[in-house]
């Protein structure tokens, strides 16, 4: 056995989604530096007048990121990054098997996938309309380009980039780009999600693996490539939007249109390769973690429940 034990008790809906909570924390600090290189591959070709730095591959785009803006560029946006972890995981992953057995009908021994994809779409829906303008900040932080370590950036910090940009584009301003960021997400968490659900379950049934690490690592490598695939375009599509000026885009499927007009349809896997390793490595780092968090948290409760 590799990690903790399954608890007796299975865990409840608070252990679920804090877990979820800091699970997606732990890993969003191991690979924050890679979202952020999808980020910047992404909206490049989006202004050519105004690109003075030009990012080839994933390494080359974290070393120009380092050359040109300092290491500290990498992390940059990772307190909104964090908040938005906290309130986003903690419903999308936390609430899923809740919502699931909701949706599951009395009697029925286990969740079709048309039950699994409905609840991944519902949770992943709702936790975008809670933390929608953590990830406005998040991404005008990672998209913003200092021309040096010394020169000056529109937001002096995670707090001011909420008010400045309430100030400056209104609440709804915090609020961009949800529609388009509303369907990345559901796209995600069912491909995150109910891939991550299936592989568990055949593998166990199976008995190939047992409930554990080995287990764990492999269905979550397994969702975090399907979730790279179905949701590059919409996430490239998103990332433009939300960081695009007032009045660039007049909406996000005009944002579609425009970025295929100028650049083609490869545009939408701009940054792919990136947005896998991100994913693959956030979806191993994250479910591993969540599932051993899990466990402990249970055993905790169940320690603290003991007259003894």
């Amino acid at each position: 056995m590799v990690g903790l034990n399954p608890s007796e008790v299975p865990p409840t809906t608070i252990v679920k989604c804090l877990g979820a909570g800091i699970a997606a924390c732990i890993a969003d600090l191991l690979t924050f530096p890679l979202d952020t290189a999808k980020v910047r591959l992404q909206i490049q070709g989006e202004s050519p007048a105004a690109q003075s730095v030009q990012y080839r591959g994933v390494l080359g785009t974290v070393l120009t990121l380092v050359r040109t803006e300092g290491p500290r560029s990498l992390y940059s946006g990772l307190v909104a990054g964090l908040q938005r972890q906290m309130s986003f995981a903690s419903i999308r992953i936390g609430l899923y098997d809740s919502v699931k057995q909701f949706y599951t009908p009395d009697g029925a021994d286990h969740s079709s996938i048309t039950i699994r994809l409905l609840a991944g779409c519902t949770t992943g829906a709702m936790a975008v309309s809670c933390a929608q303008p953590t990830d406005v900040v998040k991404v005008r932080f990672q998209a913003s380009v200092r021309c040096g370590p010394g020169s000056d950036r529109k937001y002096s910090g995670t707090m001011d980039a909420y008010r400045t940009i309430a100030r400056e584009e209104g609440i709804r301003g915090l609020w961009k780009g949800i529609f388009p960021n509303i369907t990345r997400n559901a796209i995600v968490n069912c491909a995150e999600m109910v891939t991550y659900d299936i592989i568990k379950e055949k593998l166990l049934e199976s008995h190939l693996l047992n409930d554990n690490f080995p287990c764990h690592f492999v269905s979550a490598f397994g969702a975090g490539f399907c979730a790279t695939v179905v949701a590059s375009p919409v996430d490239v599509v998103k990332t433009r939007y939300m960081n695009a000026p007032p009045g660039r885009y007049r909406s996000p499927l005009h944002c579609m249109l425009k970025m295929v007009a100028q650049e083609g349809l490869t545009a939408f896997y701009k940054g792919f390769t990136p947005s896998f390793l991100r994913l693959g490595s956030w979806n191993v780092m994250m479910f591993v973690t969540y599932e051993q968090l899990k466990r402990a948290l249970m055993k905790v409760q169940m320690l603290r429940e003991s007259p003894f």
